[in-house]
């Protein structure tokens, strides 16, 4: 179906009446079909002249809005045939390879997860019948399995991206839906369960933690920079009291960090500093936190050693988000510049303003505020630079063997 230029219709008379005559779109067809509509009695009373009859055909042609774009599109709209499932698979191989702004890895899996739970449910269904009333069901099936409001949001959100991203030749939505959250009855949101530690939980965990974990945990909470930014630390990112961050591990690979405010760099206080060089010792190369065979360590089996300690402190499991929590809170309550914290935790400037502070660039200042905060807990044990060595059995066993405490 090709988009259509505007047309003046074709006069003519039939009997005792003018007719204009002009093309219509029809859902489920290609090709337009011939219309025709009266005008006016060629004699008598409502007789017209010429030119008032060729105004009166183009209103006639606008009013069944057979130049309209916007019943092109909806006939368009209504005559695709393309299934909801087809449409996914087409969007999840666009964002894997597009490269303005790519996808991560872990995104990509959760999104492909929220498509294996959708796809039998509304895989099979036209992508013109992807609505705010097939929303709506989709809620309330969700509602019956268990889902939490917020995984409600990040489920309908793919069903909204795959929907908006078939476009016509000229790059525009097929689908122009207007989503009427109310009558999806989608629900808000609130109290989402965001865990922090506290100054002693940390020092607890530090001081029952092995020598290599003490010291990740250590830079995770004392920084808040990202477990998976911490794990492919090397060597060389150690400048002075400065970490810089240029990289990222997922799984087993290294990746750009999450955006390009990801891309920093992190001031240490002189303890944290000191820590991370005795850790390192006398290696020059390398990943900072290494496997025997001198590969990074993966996030699951540092996650294992934290929900250990943890266990064995009687608190509830956590993720390493928490650390980052901790640290936010900490250079809040210290009355730290908003985007110092910014830049420090990788996060974009939000406003003009932020962009025109260059606090970034001030590195004598970052170095004195970073002194001043502190890290917000004590470093008190005296660590040795032991390398861990791994022995993975399988995905649910990790051996440890060069681990014991001093």
């Amino acid at each position: 179906m090709a988009a259509r230029s505007g047309q003046r219709g074709y006069i003519e008379r039939k009997n005792d009446w003018w007719r204009v005559r002009f093309r219509l779109d029809v859902p489920g067809q290609a090709r337009r079909q011939y219309r025709a509509a009266r005008i006016c009695p060629v004699k008598g009373e409502g007789a017209l002249s010429k030119t008032e009859r060729q105004r009166r055909a183009l209103e006639i042609i606008a009013q069944e809005g057979a130049n309209s774009k916007d019943r092109f599109r909806q006939v368009e709209a209504e005559s695709c045939p393309i299934t909801f499932q087809e449409q996914s698979e087409v969007w999840l191989a666009n964002i894997a390879t597009r490269k303005r702004k790519p996808v991560k890895p872990h995104t990509l899996r959760s999104w492909k997860s929220h498509l294996a739970w959708l796809n039998p449910r509304i895989g099979n269904a036209p992508l013109a019948s992807i609505n705010n009333l097939a929303l709506r069901n989709l809620v309330s099936e969700m509602s019956e399995a268990g889902f939490k409001p917020k995984s409600m949001l990040n489920y309908l959100w793919v069903v909204k991206a795959v929907v908006g991203s078939l476009v016509n030749e000229e790059g525009e939505p097929v689908f122009s839906r207007k989503w009427n959250h109310d009558f999806i009855d989608l629900p808000i949101v609130k109290g989402q369960h965001q865990p922090t530690l506290s100054q002693d939980e940390i020092e607890q965990i530090l001081d029952q933690a092995t020598r290599w974990c003490s010291t990740l945990f250590a830079i995770l909470g004392g920084t808040g920079m990202r477990v998976g930014e911490g794990l492919a630390l090397e060597v060389g990112d150690l400048h002075g009291n400065v970490l810089c961050i240029r990289q990222s591990l997922y799984l087993r690979k290294l990746d750009t960090t999450k955006s390009d405010a990801g891309m920093r760099e992190v001031d240490l206080t002189p303890e944290l500093a000191a820590m991370v060089r005795e850790h390192i010792g006398d290696r020059s190369t390398g990943f900072i936190f290494s496997t025997r065979k001198g590969g990074p360590i993966l996030q699951r089996n540092a996650l294992r050693v934290l929900h250990g300690i943890l266990t064995g402190m009687g608190k509830p499991k956590l993720g390493f988000h928490a650390f980052r929590r901790f640290r936010v809170t900490h250079l809040r309550k210290n009355m730290v510049p908003e985007d110092l914290i910014k830049w420090w935790i990788g996060h974009a400037p939000q406003t003009v303003t932020d962009e025109y502070s260059k606090l970034k660039h001030d590195v004598q200042f970052r170095k004195h505020v970073a002194e001043s905060v502190g890290l917000g807990f004590n470093l008190e044990r005296e660590l040795c630079p032991v390398v861990p060595q791994f022995s993975v059995m399988n995905d649910s066993q990790l051996v440890v063997e060069s681990s014991q405490r001093p």
